[in-house]
């Protein structure tokens, strides 16, 4: 198997085991919160940046309830740094937190990114709706460009997952200098609101 599958492979599952061990979808859950996973890990497409995405809803979200959830998270030996960005009176309409988790057996470190938003808000289940077209019309040749890609970018050079996917699924890209310029062409100006139509292929 190629060196990118290989780290691909392996970093799922190092993920999930984040997962299981900071018992974060649980604890959201016990607070009566909706949890979904999103990103690169929910479509199988996790690389080298080391990301763990989840959207949750609550019907009355309050800050004060989302701090004691994290209060709880931080309870795990294995956080060792939690940050927060409170949207909730900006057109985004949630509390953005990010969790740092050291994996004891290595140190490398994890981020956990939970986007906490009052059920039936603007972006309500609409990431999770661009997640579901994605894998819909994702092949093993785009997966495989996608990994690839994903792989061959500098460590140093921060691309949105989106990116990688409306490049190579729309775009037809296929190579990093392709990526380059495609990216030049498409620059980011705020939320990407593409995804792929249900029966979109490759060009």
């Amino acid at each position: 198997m190629k060196d990118y599958l290989l780290l691909a492979e392996k970093n799922q599952e190092r993920a999930w085991k984040v997962i299981h061990s900071t018992r974060v979808v649980e604890l959201w859950e016990e607070a009566g919160a909706e949890v979904n996973l999103v990103g690169s890990l929910k479509l199988g497409l996790l690389m080298k940046h080391r990301d763990i995405d989840f959207h949750i809803y609550s019907r009355n979200l309050t800050a004060t309830g989302s701090f004691a959830v994290m209060a709880e998270l931080s309870a795990c030996p294995h956080i060792i740094q939690i940050t927060c960005s409170n949207l909730l009176h900006t057109p985004e309409q949630c509390i953005e937190w990010h969790a740092l988790y050291q994996d004891p057996e290595d140190g490398e470190k994890w981020q956990i990114d939970m986007i906490h938003m009052p059920k039936g808000s603007a972006y309500d289940g609409y990431f999770e709706q661009v997640a579901d077209r994605i894998a819909r019309v994702l092949t093993d040749e785009t997966r495989d460009i996608i990994l690839r890609l994903k792989y061959e970018t500098p460590d140093d050079e921060k691309i949105m997952g989106i990116e990688y996917y409306q490049a190579v699924i729309a775009g037809g890209i296929s190579t990093w200098q392709e990526l380059v310029e495609w990216r030049k062409a498409h620059p980011v100006t705020g939320i990407v609101s593409w995804m792929p139509s249900c029966g979109e292929k490759r060009p």
